[in-house]
């Protein structure tokens, strides 16, 4: 097998930098090349600081967000309204909403949604331990607020289903959030809105 470059040590950090999302072997070399260039310190923090990233952050035990602890800041928080959950794909959604300033809430972070195409079932996602996170008690409100793709929708009619038998209110985003639209590509003020906003799921039914 040819090696590509002249250095070993360089090829190898081309192909774990080539590894991350978006970034081709061209973008990785270029990252390489960058991290050569700058005092050894600097390589030695990043490095650290993923390692760091890697050891010490897991995730929630209530909500499943990203925590240094057992539990995160925003489920123990006193201030956060422990009686309204808002349900979201991915941690970043998370961040989204929380930039708004617009919910003061709690969250549930399914980890994806339902997509039969990627091989994605409900049993893969964090749906089981939101419904017992409802049926514990507490919970008056339930928000749905996946992104607005047919595997949102999807997910989200799954869910509707699972807690149909139980007391809470379900509600979704106001379509203020455009139908294809994910939630961390939608702007602040339009996000915010959408949940000031939100709606009853059971109208979406009656389309």
């Amino acid at each position: 097998m040819t090696q590509e470059f002249a250095s070993t040590l360089l090829e190898n950090a081309v192909t774990e930098l080539s590894r991350l999302p978006g970034v081709g072997r061209k973008t990785a070399l270029r990252y390489a090349l960058h991290l050569l260039r700058q005092p050894q310190e600097q390589s030695e923090a990043l490095g650290r600081a993923i390692i760091g990233m890697r050891e010490g952050i897991r995730y929630c035990s209530v909500c499943h967000n990203i925590s240094e602890t057992e539990i995160c800041p925003i489920c123990s928080s006193p201030s956060r309204d422990g009686s309204t959950v808002c349900v979201v794909e991915s941690v970043k959604d998370v961040m989204s909403i929380e930039r708004t300033g617009q919910f003061t809430g709690l969250y549930h972070v399914l980890g994806g949604v339902i997509s039969p195409m990627d091989g994605i079932g409900p049993d893969q996602l964090e749906i089981d331990s939101l419904v017992e996170r409802v049926k514990a008690g507490g919970v008056r409100e339930v928000i749905l607020a996946l992104s607005a793709t047919m595997e949102g929708e999807t997910t989200d009619f799954y869910i509707f289903r699972r807690l149909g038998a139980l007391q809470v209110e379900v509600t979704q985003l106001a379509r203020g959030v455009s139908v294809g639209n994910e939630i961390e590509y939608t702007d602040e003020i339009t996000l915010g809105r959408s949940l000031l906003n939100r709606t009853p799921f059971e109208q979406s039914l009656r389309r």
